[in-house]
């Protein structure tokens, strides 16, 4: 069938749901670019969007970018569009993660290149990417119910990766490796320095960083390790609130680790975070333990050839603070 050209109007649609995606610090690692050759959507990575201290991998850049590229395939989806997904196709651009071919009608069959390239997740999703954001207030402690939490590990199988969702005493293991890893950071004067420069002025309307607005508040009780992005300047913190005593839990990890499996766990946690988001279920990620290359090991456990790449917390809750985005047009390079 012949490939679509993406009017203006189409284009909008895409980038606009790319760019709603989460990202580690709201940096918006991405860019995107039509290719007039095939009129495939490629997503590049935005170097000077980076966090050499935080994430010098590039790891975290790569688990933001799929989650765009997640959102870029219910958007494709919604327009009646089939979206074909090349992760890393040409070795010789590295900054280039991937390119969306689209053709059209979607016939909803799997191709030879595993789950999450050929096929789009549930098209009610697409909704949830508007609704979906952040929450970093405390939750309120009701269970989220068994079928919901389920739902959300499918939605993981699904993208190639796994969700693991542990008892209590694997969510207090779990929670004292964040723990830890955030003292750390809270210890490292060049970390620290690379969390609050992405904090963004009281007033400024800077499309990028964690609003002033939206910072999230200290656990009272020291239950819950939320990042502290105002490091020593505690005139800027919210004042400390009391987090859920019984916090629910959710580490994402993958069989292998290199750049193509961090771009799909990034396809899988944006689709586990709209499945929530679908239920009504708050999601607040916790990047710091995966960080520190000791304590993401140690979030493993015994699994074997268990690569952790985010801690997600999940429960019922405020909405918290929405982050900006830059615009579609801004996000789109020539």
């Amino acid at each position: 069938m012949r490939t679509p050209i993406l009017d203006a109007a189409a284009l909008e649609t895409l980038l606009a749901a790319a760019v709603a995606a989460p990202s580690i610090h709201n940096t918006q690692p991405w860019r995107f670019r039509v290719n007039p050759d095939d009129w495939s959507l490629e997503v590049h990575a935005a170097a000077e969007r980076s966090l050499p201290r935080t994430d010098p991998q590039g790891r975290a850049r790569h688990l933001s970018v799929g989650a765009a590229v997640l959102n870029l395939r219910l958007a494709a989806a919604h327009l009646g569009l089939r979206p074909r997904v090349r992760l890393l196709p040409k070795p010789g651009e590295p900054d280039l993660l991937a390119a969306v071919h689209l053709t059209g009608p979607p016939d909803g069959r799997n191709g030879p290149d595993g789950p999450g390239d050929q096929h789009s997740p549930e098209p009610d999703l697409y909704g949830a990417i508007a609704r979906r954001h952040t929450s970093r207030m405390p939750f309120t402690g009701r269970p989220v119910p068994e079928p919901v939490v389920a739902r959300m590990t499918a939605a993981a199988r699904t993208e190639g990766a796994r969700l693991y969702v542990p008892d209590f005493a694997g969510t207090r293991r779990l929670l004292r490796l964040t723990a830890a890893a955030e003292a750390r950071n809270h210890a490292s004067p060049l970390r620290a320095a690379e969390s609050r420069g992405w904090i963004a002025a009281p007033g400024a309307d800077a499309p990028y960083g964690i609003p002033f607005t939206a910072l999230g508040p200290a656990d009272a009780t020291g239950r819950m390790p939320m990042r502290d992005f105002t490091g020593p300047h505690p005139a800027l913190r919210p004042p400390a609130l009391r987090f859920e005593r019984h916090a629910q839990v959710a580490l994402l990890w993958t069989t292998q680790d290199g750049p193509e499996d961090w771009l799909r766990a990034g396809q899988a946690l944006q689709h586990v975070l709209l499945t929530a988001t679908a239920h009504k279920v708050r999601t607040s990620p916790l990047h710091q333990a995966v960080e520190w290359p000791d304590l993401r090991a140690a979030m493993g456990g015994s699994r074997r050839r268990c690569f952790p790449q985010l801690l997600i917390r999940f429960g019922y809750g405020p909405d918290g603070h929405r982050t900006p985005r830059a615009s579609a047009r801004a996000a789109q390079s020539t």
